[in-house]
Formats: C-alpha cells, sequence, structure tokens
C-alpha cells in the first residue's frame, strides 16, 4: 500500500498582512498531481490543517475543494487536529464523510481512534493520535502520573490495543526530542512537550507533523512531511516536499520524497544597492539587507519597483554593527513621527540616540508644517 504523507498546511495564514490562499492553492494542486501520479492508496494529514482554531470561510472552502479532489481519485483521506486547529470543528460530520473515505480524528475522549485497511500482505492499522495536551489526556485518564507531552503520550499508547504482529501506522501531530525546528513552530517552555522517539517504536511508520522542516528522526520511518510552504524567513532555506511511504510485508516500508514548488518563493537576498537592482525581477517574498556605507533615504522604495513583494527591508554596514528592520509596516502605523525620526537617525549614527536638540529641530518643523496645511 502507498501512502502520501503531507502536514501543515495552515490554510488561512499571512505574512506581514499578505494572505497566502493563492500560494497554498497553488501547492494543494500539485499535491493532487502528485498524488495521483504516484497512484497513492491514501493521504495522511498529520495536523494544522488551518493557521487557527476558527479559520474563515475561504481557508475552509479550499481544504473542502482539496479533499473532494482526492476522494474523486479515489484516495482514503485521514486527518488529525493540530495545536493550531480546534479538535471538534477538524471533526465536524467525520462520521458521515467516513462513508466517502474520509478518516477525521475525533476530540480525544481518552482512547485513540483506528482504521484497519486491507492489501495483499494483509491488515495495516491506521492509528489517529490528534495534538495532546497533558490536561487533556490526565481529564480522562485520572488514574495516570501525567505532567508532560511524553508522559501523556505514553499513557494514551499503554489504553491502545496495537497488535505487533500487524502493521501499524501512526499519524501524530508532536515534538520528537532531536528534530530540527524554525520559528514558525509553537514551543512550550521548558522542554514539556519534548517526546523521545522511542514512544513510537511500535509502529512501522509515524506520519509526523508540527515541525516545518522535512526530516526524519533517528529512522527513515519516523518522519516530518514539513510544511508545503515557507511560512517564515528562517525556513528560507528549505526544500518542501510530500512524502511517499511503500509499506509492503511487515518491516519492510520504503520512503521517497517528491519537491514541492511554490508559487512565490520565500528568500533572503543581500547586497550592494546597485548589486541588488541588476537581478531580475521577481514578485517572491523577500527580506533584503543593504550593505552600503550610505543607503540612500529611498532605497526601500528604489528596490519595492524591482521586488514588489519585498516584506523586509534591512541596512547592515560598519555604522549600523547589526541589521535593523526599517520596513516594520506593522510597527510603524502605531509610532509616532518623533519616534520613526528616532529610529531612522539610530540607523544613520551608529545606533546613538537623537539629542534635545534633534527633537526641538523637529518639533519646531512639524509645527510649521501644521500651520502652513
Amino acid at each position: 500500500m502507498r501512502f502520501l504523507h503531507i502536514a501543515d498546511l495552515h490554510l488561512g495564514k499571512q505574512l506581514n498582512d499578505l494572505s497566502l490562499l493563492a500560494d497554498q492553492e497553488f501547492v494543494l494542486e500539485q499535491i493532487v498531481s502528485i498524488a495521483e501520479e504516484e497512484r497513492a492508496d491514501a493521504v495522511l494529514i498529520a495536523g494544522d490543517v488551518y493557521q487557527r482554531s476558527s479559520p474563515q470561510e475561504e481557508a475552509m472552502a479550499l481544504f473542502d475543494g482539496f479533499v473532494s479532489r482526492l476522494v474523486k481519485l479515489g484516495k482514503k483521506i485521514f486527518v488529525i487536529s493540530g495545536n493550531h486547529d480546534s479538535a471538534l470543528r477538524i471533526s465536524y460530520f467525520s462520521s458521515l464523510i467516513r462513508s466517502s473515505g474520509v478518516y477525521v480524528s475525533e476530540a480525544f475522549e481518552g482512547r485513540m481512534q483506528n482504521v484497519t485497511l486491507n492489501d495483499a500482505d494483509g491488515d495495516i492499522v491506521v492509528w489517529l493520535l490528534p495534538f495532546l495536551r497533558p490536561s487533556r489526556v490526565k481529564k480522562h485518564l485520572p488514574e495516570e502520573r501525567i505532567t508532560t507531552c511524553q508522559e501523556a503520550v505514553q499513557a494514551v499508547l499503554r489504553h491502545a490495543d496495537i497488535d505487533r504482529r500487524k502493521r501499524n501506522v501512526l499519524i501524530c501531530h508532536q515534538f520528537i526530542t532531536g528534530s530540527e525546528t524554525s520559528d514558525s513552530e509553537e514551543m512550550t517552555v521548558g522542554g514539556l512537550d519534548n517526546i523521545d522517539a522511542s514512544v513510537f517504536d511500535a509502529f512501522d511508520y509515524v506520519a509526523l507533523g508540527h515541525i516545518h522542516k522535512p526530516q526524519k528522526v533517528f529512522r527513515d520511518t519516523l518522519r516530518y512531511a514539513g510544511s508545503p510552504l515557507k511560512y517564515s524567513f528562517s525556513e528560507a532555506g528549505h526544500k518542501k516536499s510530500a512524502a511517499i511511504v511503500d509499506m509492503r510485508e511487515k518491516g519492510d516500508v520504503a520512503v521517497h520524497t517528491r519537491p514541492l514548488y511554490p508559487l512565490h518563493d520565500l528568500r533572503l537576498l543581500d547586497g550592494t544597492l546597485d548589486s541588488l537592482m541588476a537581478l531580475p525581477y521577481s514578485e517572491d517574498y523577500l527580506w533584503i539587507t543593504v550593505h552600503d556605507e550610505l543607503v540612500p533615504p529611498d532605497a526601500r522604495v528604489t528596490l519595492s519597483v524591482n521586488f514588489p513583494n519585498m516584506m523586509k527591508f534591512s541596512v547592515s554596514n560598519s555604522r549600523t554593527k547589526y541589521d535593523m528592520d526599517v520596513l516594520a509596516s506593522q510597527s510603524m502605523e502605531n509610532k509616532t513621527v518623533l519616534e520613526l525620526f528616532t529610529d531612522f537617525y539610530r540607523l544613520q549614527n551608529n545606533n546613538v540616540e537623537p539629542g534635545e536638540a534633534h527633537q526641538k529641530v523637529l518639533e519646531k518643523a512639524l509645527r510649521e508644517l501644521e500651520e502652513t496645511t
């Protein structure tokens, strides 16, 4: 049997107030094509379907269309909720849509759900484990000692009737110790969400979600699919992909990946202003860092002509000593003229604050401006 493993769609996510729905639709169309080309029997979606627990209508419609196209191709679908999802909203109509071959994890009530599939080599049991918080598990298993995510997952697995003679697949949305993270994931302070990989030894393949970089964790069959798109600049170097899992007889599992290509890439660019302007026009989502010693005041505007989707603009030279985001579009709206002047003065003067004389000159200029308008 062949599975296609994806995760962390985060439908409805925005970057700098820019909707990514068109980008997400573009990559979901690729995934449908890959499922068809690879002749996958089922698609495993390992949590964080939506960016927030109350998704907007457009995001829900996008997911509905995605799942519907897969069902029309004869694919079975398995979906669990992640930490960004509402378990209740994700599982709405779950009983009804099972008849279409769509299996959705329900809100956790003490037991893991499972679905048994069958092929020429026998049974394959697919287990659905939505994102769990220790408090949720403790509520339903009060006899267990549970303070961490690892203890929570271990308790749930102890209460599951897992037949190790069969082939077992787990879909899970948790943080496995040793995995490589980025800025996009939400982690618990103190490491209480860490789970050791050995906890999942009973499973022939573990389809993980939560971490955005595609990667295996200690073994090929314990794997994060990663997000299909780059959702922060810490992911700029990621190569996004979908995992294809071939499960043959017990103990024989092979994994390969198919690359995913974005509508707009998310990249880091740096160089002198002249060298940057010599680059080809691009509508990618960019963080541009200029290294000129003397940066023209309109440098950002100049660059935006060539790079209209520039999201961050920084200057790094001997005077700044460190990158300072002088775009900061979200915070600029809430700053006074004096605060904006202070930011600009620090940028141009080695992080030195403007003095009282400078402030008086600015205040005078503002008063004169008001009088003439």
